[in-house]
C-alpha cells in the first residue's frame, strides 16, 4: 500500500516539476524574487503532497536562529528530501551545485535562472574563488547561499571533510554561517524514494561567526554541531533489522 502512495507522489512530481521549471525560465527577465516565488510554491507543493500522500510530516526547529541578514547555510546532504525542501523552508537563496546540472534540459536552465553557482568540483582553488566571487554578488543582492558542505550525499552516521568555499565566502562577505541538520534519511534511502511515513525534523542551529577563526576552524565548528545534532535526532531506522 505504501508503495502505491509513493507512485502517486512520483506522479505528482513528474506533472509539476517541468511546468514549474518552464515558468521560471519564461519569467527570467522579472525580479529574482518572482522566480524564487515559483520555485518556493513548487517546493511547498511537494512538501504538501508528501504529507498528504505518504504521511511525511515535517517540522522546522530553531527558526529563531536564522539571522536577519543574508547568510550562508550549511545543510547536511543525505537524501533527495532536503534538495527540494530547502526551497520551501529558507529565505530566497541560490544553491552551489555541480556544473553538469546547468546542461540538463529545462531543469538545468531553470537552475541557471535561479542564480545557482555552478562549479567544477575538480576545479580546486578556482572553484573556491568562483564561489567567493559569485557568492558575494548574490549576498549583496539580498540572496542567501545554501551549500551541501560535504559535496555529496553521505551514508548514515558518516561525514567527510567540509569544502572550504562556504566558510571562505562567509568570512570575506562578513556574514554568518547557519548549520542545518535533519533526519530525512530515516525515511528516504540515500538515492531513492520514501520508504515509510513519519516526522522529519529540520533543525536550524545557532549561527557561526566566521570572522573569529580561520575557515578550516569554522568548518570544524559547524560540522561538529551538525553531526552531533544528526545523531541526536535520528531514529536509526536504516540501521534496523
Amino acid at each position: 500500500m505504501f508503495l502505491l502512495r509513493v507512485l502517486f507522489l512520483v506522479l505528482y512530481f513528474v506533472l509539476t516539476v517541468v511546468p514549474g521549471a518552464v515558468a521560471i525560465i519564461l519569467l527570467w527577465p522579472l525580479p529574482y524574487r518572482v522566480r524564487f516565488g515559483i520555485a518556493r510554491a513548487w517546493s511547498r507543493g511537494m512538501l504538501w503532497a508528501g504529507r498528504l500522500i505518504c504521511g511525511l510530516e515535517w517540522v522546522v526547529e530553531g527558526g529563531e536562529n536564522l539571522p536577519a541578514e543574508p547568510s550562508v547555510i550549511y545543510i547536511k546532504h543525505s537524501s533527495v528530501f532536503e534538495t527540494y525542501a530547502q526551497v520551501g523552508v529558507f529565505p530566497p537563496h541560490a544553491w552551489v551545485v555541480k556544473e553538469e546540472l546547468r546542461w540538463v534540459p529545462v531543469i538545468g536552465w531553470a537552475a541557471s535562472a535561479m542564480k545557482c553557482i555552478a562549479i567544477d568540483r575538480r576545479g580546486g582553488g578556482e572553484a573556491v574563488k568562483q564561489v567567493i566571487r559569485q557568492g558575494k554578488a548574490r549576498l549583496a543582492e539580498g540572496i542567501w547561499i545554501t551549500i551541501f558542505p560535504e559535496g555529496t550525499r553521505m551514508p548514515p552516521g558518516q561525514t567527510r571533510r567540509y569544502g572550504i568555499s562556504g566558510a571562505a565566502l562567509a568570512r570575506e562577505a562578513g556574514c554568518l554561517i547557519v548549520p542545518v541538520a535533519h533526519n530525512a534519511r530515516d525515511f528516504f534511502p540515500r538515492n531513492g524514494l520514501p520508504e515509510r511515513p513519519g516526522r522529519i525534523r529540520i533543525c536550524i542551529g545557532p549561527p557561526v561567526d566566521p570572522s573569529r577563526q580561520e575557515p578550516k576552524e569554522t568548518n570544524k565548528i559547524t560540522q561538529a554541531w551538525i553531526e552531533t545534532k544528526m545523531a541526536e535526532i535520528s531514529e536509526g531506522y536504516w540501521n534496523r533489522g
